[in-house]
Formats: C-alpha cells, sequence, structure tokens
C-alpha cells in the first residue's frame, strides 16, 4: 500500500478494485441464484458476490435480486422506517469542489453561518412540526473548528420547546478533524458522523477537488479512522454517484467498511449513496461524466442491502417521490423528510430558491405528507433514540441486530414515537391513518411485548412522552 507524507495508507487498492469488477461482469443466472440464495441467510456477501449482482443485466434476474433484498430487509427491519432532517449551520466553504454549490468560487451564492439564536429558531420549527432527529450540516471553512462545531451542537439539544420537546438525536455531517478535534463531538454527544469520500477514484477525486483541504484524499479516507478513535463508534460513510464509475465506487465503499470492521471490530453504521443532482454554477452537476439510470441505482441499492444487510441505509430527498418509494421496499431503512438545503431554510418562505442551496431537491413534500404516504404503504414511521441513550451503539448494536434485536424492541419503539407524532403533530388526515395503522400493528410481536406496547402507548396517551421498550 502506499502511504503519503503523513504516513496514511491508502486501502483503496485501484487496479484490485477494478479485478473484482471485470472478473464478475457477464456472470450466469446459475451463479446469479446462487449468489442470492446465499443472500437469503442474510450474513452478507463477498466483494466478487457483490460485483456479479451489482452487474446483473437480466430484467428477470433483476426482480429476483428485488424480491430478495424485500425479504432481507423485511426479515431484519420489519416495516419500520427512521425519519430525520438535515440542518444545514453554515455554507461558508473554502473547498472547490466541482460539483458542489457551496464551492468557494461561487461568488453567485449567498453565504451564510447561523448564530445560536437563528440555530434555535430553526430547531423551534423543526421541532414544531415532529422532528426527532437531525442531521447538522457544515461547509468547511478555516474559522470554524471542532470547539465551535461542539457549541452549535449543544444549542441544538438545549433548545426545548414547551409543547414539541427537545431534538433527541444529533448527528453530524462536517469535514474531517483530527482525533482531538472528533474527541470534542463525542464529549457534547452526537450521535453518527458523517463523512462522503464522494469517489474512491484517486485520479478523480483529485481533479474534481482541486483547492482547500479536502483536496488531501487520504486524510478524507482516514476519517472514519480518527472518529473511532476519538470514541465515536457510529459512523456513517456514502459516495457521491455520477463522479465515477458506480461499481468502481460501490465495492471500493464496501473495502472500506471491511477496513474499519478489521481495525475496529465494527463497521459502519450508515451508508449513503446519494446522486449528483443540479447545483448553481456547477457544470459537472448538471451533466454527471458517470450517470446512473433509476434502474442501475435500484439495483445498486438493492445490492447493498443484500451485502451489508444489518447496516442502515439512507436515502435523501434528492430523489422524488416514486423513486423514494421503491427504493423503501428494496432496502433503504432510513429517509430525510420535509428537507432543505441551505442555512435558514426552515425559517424561510420561499425554500426553493437555486441561489443559496447546496443542490435541488427532488422531494418537496412536508413531513406530514411523507408520513401519510408511508403508512399508505405499510411502513411505520420510527424517530426512536432508545438505543444511543442506552449505550447500545457501534459493536454492540451490531451484535443485538444480528439476535433479532430490531424486530423485538426498535419496531414496538417505532410504534410508540409514531403514537408521539399523532397526539402532538399529526394532520386530521394523518391522525385517522395513523391511529388505525397502530391498531393493526399492536397484534404482532411476543405477548410480552404487546402487553407492555399497550401499557405505554395508554401512557403516551394520556401525555407522557419519551418512553420506550
Amino acid at each position: 500500500m502506499k502511504t503519503d507524507i503523513n504516513g496514511l495508507e491508502n486501502f483503496i487498492e485501484t487496479q484490485k478494485v477494478w479485478d473484482i469488477v471485470h472478473r464478475n461482469a457477464h456472470a450466469d443466472s446459475a451463479r446469479v441464484c446462487d449468489i442470492l440464495a446465499k443472500a437469503e441467510e442474510a450474513k452478507g456477501l463477498t466483494l466478487d458476490e457483490t460485483a456479479c449482482l451489482l452487474q446483473v443485466d437480466d430484467p428477470e434476474l433483476n426482480e429476483k435480486i428485488f424480491e430478495t433484498a424485500a425479504k432481507v430487509k423485511q426479515a431484519i427491519y420489519g416495516n419500520r422506517v427512521v425519519l430525520f432532517a438535515p440542518l444545514y449551520i453554515t455554507n461558508e466553504c473554502s473547498n472547490r469542489c466541482a460539483y458542489c454549490g457551496f464551492k468557494d468560487t461561487n461568488t453567485d451564492l449567498v453565504r451564510r453561518t447561523l448564530s445560536p439564536e437563528e440555530i434555535r429558531q430553526e430547531v423551534s420549527i423543526l421541532e414544531g412540526i415532529g422532528h426527532k432527529r437531525l442531521l447538522l450540516v457544515y461547509g468547511e471553512h478555516p474559522k470554524f473548528g471542532a470547539d465551535w462545531i461542539a457549541e452549535t451542537v449543544k444549542t441544538v439539544y438545549e433548545t426545548v420547546t414547551e409543547k414539541s420537546g427537545e431534538i433527541r438525536r444529533v448527528n453530524i455531517n462536517c469535514a474531517p478533524l483530527d482525533v482531538e478535534g472528533f474527541r470534542t463531538l463525542h464529549d457534547v454527544g452526537i450521535g453518527t458522523y458523517q463523512c462522503f469520500q464522494e469517489t474512491y477514484h484517486p485520479q478523480t477525486y483529485t481533479k474534481l477537488h482541486p483547492r482547500g483541504h479536502k483536496k488531501h484524499f487520504l486524510w478524507r479516507l482516514h476519517a472514519m479512522h480518527r472518529a473511532m478513535e476519538a470514541g465515536i463508534d457510529d459512523v456513517g460513510m456514502g459516495t457521491l454517484l455520477g463522479l465515477y464509475d458506480y461499481r468502481f465506487d460501490t465495492i471500493a465503499l464496501l473495502t472500506h467498511a471491511q477496513e474499519l470492521e478489521k481495525r475496529f471490530g465494527v463497521g459502519p453504521h450508515t451508508l449513503s449513496f446519494p446522486r449528483l443532482e443540479p447545483a448553481l454554477n456547477s457544470d459537472i452537476a448538471f451533466n454527471p461524466p458517470y450517470p446512473i439510470s433509476d434502474s442501475q441505482f435500484k439495483r445498486l441499492v438493492a445490492v447493498l442491502r443484500l451485502a451489508v444487510p444489518f447496516t442502515g441505509l439512507i436515502l435523501s430527498t434528492r430523489e422524488n417521490e416514486e423513486m423514494r418509494r421503491q427504493l423503501l421496499d428494496v432496502g433503504v431503512s432510513q429517509l430525510s423528510a420535509g428537507s432543505r438545503t441551505y442555512p435558514g431554510a426552515y425559517s424561510d418562505p420561499n425554500f426553493d430558491r437555486p441561489e443559496v442551496q447546496q443542490f435541488c431537491v427532488g422531494d418537496n413534500r412536508s413531513l406530514d405528507e411523507v408520513i401519510q404516504e408511508i403508512v399508505g404503504h405499510g411502513y411505520v414511521p420510527s424517530w426512536c433514540t432508545a438505543c444511543y441513550r442506552e449505550g447500545r451503539t457501534g459493536e454492540e448494536f451490531m451484535k443485538l441486530a444480528k439476535n433479532g434485536f430490531i424486530q423485538k424492541f426498535c419496531s414496538p419503539n417505532a410504534l410508540l414515537t409514531f403514537s408521539e407524532y399523532l397526539q402532538d403533530y399529526a394532520s386530521e388526515k394523518t391522525c385517522v391513518a395513523g391511529h388505525a395503522f397502530i391498531q393493526k400493528e399492536i397484534g404482532k410481536g411476543s405477548d410480552a411485548n404487546r402487553k407492555l406496547l399497550v401499557e405505554r402507548l395508554t401512557r403516551i396517551e394520556q401525555g407522557e412522552r419519551d418512553l420506550y421498550l
């Protein structure tokens, strides 16, 4: 492995990744069916098996991939889906990412960094519509370090409204820090640290990131190592699809996950796979050099569910309503809802403004509208944060998940948080559908769990909040 001047190794070997992709192209149906039979056991796939399924172009075999992914997802996650919203804290940035509206050369972008009072205002609005889990998003600028980021996290946690309560889980998407910086974030109680490599192809990465600290490929590649060394055991990784060949980046992403598991005993808590969307003054964003079709994208998500069955798969509002609906069925376990992509957006009545957004949003529905749809399709919306506050994270969470913990506890807890939403925030239409849905779901699970669930649902109806099994 090659190292840089700081001694950082590039454990993603380009030729090895391409070798895996190429030797698994054009597999016959018998091999594909054998891999799918193994995948149904929910024990994961090798890189070669994953590369094989990624390149299936037979429509009937693709349907088998989707069916198998749906079975595995149902077996592990049931019909629960976690909801969250991004909150942009600053769009000031010193990087020059060719595809991003926040790049330093974009003089048409309106720059803004939220003050503590503005953060409280945004959080109060998000709490007022029912959100309990936020992803804080930051541009990268030398004047914003770990201490400042930590203060913004504390501001979010401290913002409590009389009716709506508080944010219970703050995840972070910020530039890579050193170990001490990550320890500072860990000490203020962040949840998942999220950072995308964008593309794992070094030459493409260098071309797309010509200026700013982000240009250092290996510093970013080792971000999760430093975060986990600092005690952050839930990390979220991803690639930005459209920058390079999705087959390469997917296998490289899973190689990265394996590296973390080998080093720390646990891989990423979540994976993300956003597709490149139009952004202000970015030709690449409007014309992706490696576009990925809807059918390829759907297959990729299904294959990820089979490859890493217990890892959360996150889908953002870059995608439209129909695509989000389809991907829930084949693997996605977390959805953003009611998202806006610039600082101060939730206070802005005219939020669909290209001169301030990081990228264009494909699904502009409100949180309540998204909930109506997912309930109509048989899914339980969840804002549960019990595991994080009970210390069931990282390796401990993965052990529990593999023993059926998600179905036994997370699904009932999802119903409890959904009941809170119906009591405090939902529209009349959502209330009617939601209460009927909960009554139908109560019958599932063990007798002991059902008794506890009914008891806690009654307490929520009587005014108690934040209850879980």
